[in-house]
């Protein structure tokens, strides 16, 4: 059995979006860089037919992930996120309590974690995804991380 992929709904639109992309515009794209490269002769020397025959490649590839995705996709629901605890979907602003630190991420599934968005979106798999989801505000967790042990208070939960 496939496992599940957890999404938003503006994750799943997302990915939809990405797809329909990848099979309309970017095949239409890499078709035409083949068509070029043959134009030039000799495709056992040719530098530009293996580039264009490579991007077919991992373009559909990158169909074929997305497709599966979206066939073991589970969408979070909204109702789902509570205003108390942290879950999947939630907005948490965080205090990394060793290091003086704040800021705010969103807990999703690992296929739209993305720690450069704004706001941060973090695995519900990673350190401390694991670790605050259940948790309360005001409460402090341990979270192993690669970088070693940190403390992290829970400042404030919010629906995305």
């Amino acid at each position: 059995m496939a496992e599940a992929v957890h999404l938003t709904k503006a994750g799943k639109q997302a990915l939809e979006e990405k797809l329909e992309y990848l099979k309309t515009v970017r095949r239409a794209e890499i078709t035409e860089e083949i068509a070029v490269a043959r134009s030039f002769g000799d495709l056992s020397e040719n530098a530009e037919y293996d580039a264009a025959k490579e991007a077919q490649a991992h373009n559909e590839l990158e169909i074929a992930e997305i497709q599966a995705q979206l066939e073991n996709a589970v969408i979070i629901e909204e109702g789902a996120v509570s205003g108390n605890v942290v879950n999947m979907g939630s907005l948490v602003t965080l205090r990394f309590v060793d290091q003086k630190e704040e800021d705010e991420f969103q807990i999703v599934g690992e296929a739209e974690a993305d720690y450069f968005a704004v706001p941060k979106r973090i695995s519900n798999d990673s350190p401390i995804g694991a670790s605050v989801i259940g948790h309360k505000v005001g409460e402090t967790v341990t979270v192993q991380t690669p970088g070693g042990v940190t403390r992290i208070r829970i400042l404030g939960i919010r629906k995305q």
